[in-house]
């Protein structure tokens, strides 16, 4: 894997700031914000001066029951092309459920889902994983989530999940030191123990960014400052291996340059603190100490047969990714197991999104924080996705949109949430204020067609007309 230096993530808002940041050896830009043949000229100009880009894809699933979209994948491919990107990254995580494997309405988190850690989970994550290496043109790396609730009966600890997921697969990983920094304060799981279990050489980057807690649990915000134990972890894994790339994640509430650059020093410096103890480890016990570090966590010896020391036993494939060996030669999950994940995961975002009981074994409260989670980050991305909405509706936007959001479940994506929100708010006589309402006819018909005609004789048929047509 290739050596990437100390990076931050590249967003519009700070493009700027990146552009004359010292010291950036790369950048990461999320994917699905790219428009292959029209880059931003900021992502231009640094892949000129040598500054590696690398897409970073928040949408594609590959925790979902279902297997990867073919359409998300071929887009992905286009960016890592398009960038002359080293590889592409993602989530260990669902974002969608429902459907036809489960008979029921298809619906959208819009956000990163923690998928059990059970075989049922990982045979399908491992398929899933398999058709993204044989899609894309350069190697995939997984990320590990941030949760807030835990799965009832998991079977693996997160370490012995990804070890085999890596083992199995070949991906690489994405080690976000802030997500451990979560679970330990939102699930109780030691970071300590989790670097312990997990196959460091197949390490490809590592993830930094800032949180905050409320009464009790830890928000992965990457709106705040990078805390003291998120560093520390960082310091305990590159006291473990030396981690290929870090990089500083800031995707909201953006400092001026100096506190950036502060924050990504304070990343080099924690980096530095753990070579400099594995190097006093090296020396006290002969160099044994690196090796049980990264050894296999099922009690096998580092050195030797390298599938005995943990380390990724991989074939060429396409792309570069890697072409699994399987111990039975089977081809990935059976359909059984996606079916059995599939209702798990529909019965929980249903739980989530759409008000439905919470299934068995949940923490009740915990599924509230969520849910009410996933409804503020609904209305956050709509305002982004559509800026002239809260400029329309002032004060009344986000209390409007998270009544909306109680009540429909997103299905379609962003864009399309926006266009349900403001038909719903037209076909309901909102707002009051008639200057605002015409303002919203005039934006919905400019992205919708015909607009919804709720004050006219046959509103009803006007309403399904409507639907009709923003479903074209």
């Amino acid at each position: 894997m290739a050596r990437l230096g100390t990076g931050i993530g590249w967003r519009p808002e700070i493009a700027d700031v990146v552009e004359r940041m010292p010291g950036i050896d790369w950048v990461e830009a999320v994917a699905e914000n790219l428009c292959p043949g029209h880059l931003p000229d900021s992502l231009l100009r640094l892949r000129e001066r040598g500054v590696t880009v690398v897409p970073h894809g928040v949408s594609l699933g590959l925790g979902d029951a279902e297997r990867p979209d073919a359409g998300r994948l071929a887009a992905l491919a286009e960016r890592a092309r398009a960038l002359g990107a080293p590889l592409v990254t993602e989530h260990i995580a669902f974002v969608r459920a429902g459907g036809p494997m489960t008979a029921s309405q298809r619906l959208e988190a819009g956000h990163l889902l923690p998928v059990p850690r059970t075989r049922d989970a990982l045979d399908v994550l491992c398929e899933n994983v398999r058709i993204a290496q044989d899609a894309l043109p350069v190697p995939l790396a997984v990320e590990n989530i941030a949760a807030l609730v835990s799965w009832p009966g998991e079977e693996m600890t997160e370490g012995q999940f990804l070890y085999e997921l890596a083992d199995r697969t070949g991906v690489r990983l994405l080690i976000d030191v802030a997500n451990l920094h979560t679970n330990h304060v939102n699930r109780g799981e030691d970071p300590a123990e989790a670097l312990a279990g997990l196959p460091l050489e197949a390490l490809a980057y590592v993830h930094v960014a800032g949180g905050f807690e409320r009464d009790g649990i830890w928000h992965d915000s990457h709106a705040h400052a990078v805390p003291r134990p998120v560093l520390d972890i960082l310091t305990d894994l590159a006291s473990r291996v030396a981690p290929p790339g870090v990089l500083l994640e800031r995707d909201e509430n953006f400092p001026d340059a100096r506190v950036l650059e502060d924050e990504v020093e304070a990343i080099r410096v924690a980096v530095d603190r753990g070579r400099r103890r594995d190097t006093g480890r090296l020396g006290r016990e002969g160099g044994e100490g690196r090796a049980r570090a990264a050894g296999d966590p099922r009690g096998g010896a580092a050195g030797g047969d390298p599938r005995q020391a943990g380390a990724v036993a991989v074939e060429p494939g396409r792309g570069g990714a890697a072409t699994p060996r399987t111990a039975d030669g089977g081809s990935g999950a059976a359909d059984a197991a996606r079916q059995r994940l599939a209702l798990a995961q529909t019965a929980l975002l249903s739980a989530l999104v759409a008000g439905t009981p919470v299934p068995e074994g949940f923490d009740r409260v915990r599924l509230g924080v969520q849910a009410r989670a996933l409804a503020a980050k609904r209305a956050d991305v709509v305002a982004k996705v559509a800026p002239e909405l809260p400029v329309i509706l002032g004060a009344g936007y986000r209390p409007a949109f998270l009544a909306h959001a109680r009540r429909r479940p997103m299905t379609g994506g962003y864009r399309r949430d926006a266009l349900d929100f403001v038909e719903r708010l037209i076909l309901d006589g909102r707002p009051r204020d008639a200057e605002a309402r015409r303002a919203l006819r005039r934006w919905w018909l400019e992205r919708s067609g015909p607009a919804p005609r709720s004050e006219r004789p046959g509103a009803r048929w006007a309403r399904a007309t409507g639907r009709v047509l923003l479903r074209r």
